[in-house]
């Protein structure tokens, strides 16, 4: 039975802008209650690696690209990768317990003490179990992200993205060792988008979330710094 947990759990903001300059003001008026800021695939496809660099001058930086390849593709990827700082990058865990595995080794050869944290994703959270039946995927979405959060996390994973419905299944099946990164953040009040699995941050920090991601609700708001310390104060800093 899953218990409710006073771990400590931090603030992602969602830095999705079409260019650095957005970001970078977003970043700017989060940074006093962030603990972690997203570069997504849209920020890093317009702006590449300065990104990165800029946006980490602000606060830790969760590189959230979703790498999905062969092994050695992604192992080369996460090489090029590393020297930009990021403190996290995401890979699909669907890509196998071997790509996994390369993307940890190359982590460690590239970063050293200082490596970047490697982050698996199991299921996003736009996908229900209607969309994982038309993929071929059988027995519904809880199933497959313990599936795969097992698989990465024993191929060397430093932590899983699961939707908002798996924390408490997964902190019992795996323990408190693996960082859990949790999107789909929405608080009271604000509209789902195009999340089909949400939950308010208070409730992700008691079921044992080590980071929440909220990204429209804070950046769309009339002041997004105020919108971010609303959510920090929620989850207790």
């Amino acid at each position: 039975m899953a218990t409710t947990r006073n771990a400590p759990c931090g603030l992602c903001v969602a830095l999705d802008a079409p260019d650095l300059a957005t970001a970078e003001a977003w970043a700017a008026a989060v940074a006093p209650s962030a603990g972690l800021l997203k570069v997504g695939l849209e920020l890093f496809s317009a702006e590449g690696a300065p990104a990165v660099r800029r946006i980490a001058a602000h606060r830790p930086v969760f590189l959230d690209l979703k790498l999905h390849d062969i092994p050695n593709t992604v192992a080369g990827a996460i090489r090029s990768l590393a020297p930009l700082g990021a403190a996290w990058i995401t890979i699909h865990a669907a890509g196998g317990a071997a790509m996994v595995a390369a993307a940890r080794e190359a982590a460690e050869k590239a970063g050293g003490a200082n490596r970047p944290r490697i982050l698996a994703v199991t299921v996003l959270t736009s996908i229900d179990a209607a969309t994982l039946s038309d993929i071929g995927v059988a027995g519904g979405t809880m199933q497959q992200v313990l599936r795969l959060g097992r698989l990465a996390v024993a191929a060397g994973a430093d932590g899983l993205v699961c939707s908002p419905r798996e924390v408490s299944a997964l902190r019992d099946a795996l323990g408190e060792g693996p960082a859990l990164v949790v999107p789909g953040i929405r608080p009271v009040g604000s509209v789902a988008d195009d999340q089909a699995r949400t939950a308010t941050p208070e409730a992700m920090a008691a079921a044992g979330a080590t980071w929440v991601v909220v990204g429209r609700p804070i950046t769309k708001a009339a002041d997004p710094g105020a919108a971010a310390q609303g959510i920090a104060t929620a989850l207790g800093w």
